[in-house]
């Protein structure tokens, strides 16, 4: 009797730790939700201005630059008197989240217009789950594409 209580007790202790989160559905609407509020603060206030909002303290930037902007901090001593087009603008078309609920990502499509041109492409963003539990970028990256959804 003193083993089935042991083995019930191991055996539910590892279905906790091994269990998949029950709100996979909502964590991904929440990553997609904060991925569009991004998007609208960036086309009210600039992209710049954006970032700098919804970025975690670590995050990585890769751009066209020879290198990826590292942190936070590097990011806005770059950037510090330019908030950046207000002509960017994107759309996530997937999202997936972790089995832990601490990470996901979206990808999908921007579209970025100028006085002369409209240029697209495609990004990614990884995002991280915070103690508030709001999420916050960790990873942000794109290419420019020849027309829109390529």
């Amino acid at each position: 009797m003193k083993a089935i209580a042991i083995l019930t007790a191991v055996y539910i202790s590892m279905v906790t730790l091994i269990n998949p989160i029950d709100d996979k559905e909502k964590y991904k609407q929440e990553i997609i939700n904060t991925d569009l509020s991004m998007s609208e603060l960036a086309a009210s206030e600039g992209f710049n201005t954006a970032l700098a909002k919804y970025a975690s303290d670590e995050f990585v930037k890769f751009g066209e630059e020879y290198r990826p902007t590292i942190g936070i901090k590097e990011f806005e001593e770059k950037y510090k008197s330019n908030p950046g087009p207000k002509t960017l603008t994107w759309k996530p078309a997937g999202c997936d989240v972790s089995v832990s609920g601490d990470l996901g990502y979206t990808w999908g499509n921007w579209k970025f217009v100028l006085p002369d041109t409209v240029l697209y492409g495609n990004y990614f963003t990884a995002w991280k789950r915070q103690s508030d539990g709001s999420w916050k970028m960790a990873l942000d990256g794109g290419n420019q594409t020849l027309s829109p959804g390529n």
